[in-house]
């Protein structure tokens, strides 16, 4: 089965989903991937640019939807005393170009030691728990719609 429509999450219906497939973070980024859906159906994925796959999008096989499940991975999920304290850490997380997935009262970061032993040195709490990870596209991730100047304007429209 070959996919080369992207439905986002929310614009398709749910009757029409005839599998699922699970992945991860790093693999959720792609133009082109083979995927193994539950059901154990081999997918295509062909895009004319890479796409950031989200959890809950569908992709559109002509003959049903496959839903994209985010698959849970280890992650950190931070906590501070209060908004500004959250705010200084996420600055300093975001110092370091880290992927990070804001949850108001949160962050969730990959599991890395080293960001955990900062993070508690700047006075935040962290736990160690395993969930999908979505963070935010960033000025840096590829297929975002911030402009840099000299860009061409052909991969903003995603």
């Amino acid at each position: 089965m070959r996919v080369q429509t992207i439905l986002p999450a929310g614009t398709w219906n749910a009757e029409q989903e005839t599998d699922q497939v699970l992945i991860d973070y790093d693999r959720r980024f792609r133009r082109r991937i083979v995927l193994t859906t539950t059901h154990g159906a081999e997918i295509l994925v062909d895009l004319p640019q890479a796409v950031r796959l989200k959890d809950g999008d569908g992709l559109d096989t002509g003959s049903g939807i496959v839903r994209v499940q985010a698959k849970p991975e280890p992650l950190m999920e931070i906590h501070a005393h209060d908004g500004a304290e959250l705010i200084r850490i996420a600055w300093h997380l975001g110092n370091r170009h880290l992927p990070v997935q804001l949850l108001g009262d949160r962050i969730r970061i990959r599991t890395d030691h080293v960001i955990g032993e900062m993070v508690e040195h700047l006075g935040g709490h962290v736990e160690t728990i395993e969930a999908p990870f979505d963070p935010e596209p960033g000025a840096y991730a590829g297929g975002s719609h911030h402009h840099h100047h000299g860009d061409d304007d052909d991969h903003h429209h995603a």
